[in-house]
């Protein structure tokens, strides 16, 4: 396992080998989209076709109209979705992923497999548990 020094200057971080480290530009690209809340789930539920906002509303429990709004309106700016109006009488708005938002399909769906693998709290009692010297050969001696 790599071990990372901070502070890194300019982004970048120097393991004990001395090699430089920087995040990839595209992973930053992508989680500074999809990192937001409710933007991956809006995402997931459209993988599935195309839908009107009534139904992503509903599709997301927990979500208010306003940041539904706010999420769609940044993945049409990001062209991941395309909002169509309908018109009336009723009106009606459907949005659809593009090209480069059905792209993301595959991802989606490696995060979900990956969530199911690996449940919440794994990560954070194996932490808990190297951080606390729990599982040590001698009283008090950390794990690496």
């Amino acid at each position: 396992m790599k071990r990372l020094t901070y502070p890194a200057p300019h982004g970048s971080a120097r393991d004990d080998a001395g090699i430089d480290v920087q995040v990839d530009e595209g992973i930053t690209r992508a989680f500074q989209l999809l990192g937001k809340r409710w933007t991956g789930l809006v995402v997931s539920v459209l993988t599935a076709g195309p839908a009107y906002f009534s139904d992503l509303r509903r599709a997301i429990p927990g979500i208010s109209e306003r940041m539904l709004s706010n999420r769609l309106t940044e993945l049409a700016v990001a062209e991941l979705i395309v909002r169509e109006v309908e018109e009336g009488p009723p009106l009606r708005v459907s949005y659809r992923l593009t090209v480069a938002g059905r792209a993301l399909e595959p991802a989606l769906k490696e995060l979900s497999q990956w969530a199911k693998t690996h449940p919440a709290g794994d990560g954070a009692a194996d932490c808990r548990a190297r951080t606390s010297g729990e599982g040590s050969k001698t009283p008090g001696e950390q794990l690496p």
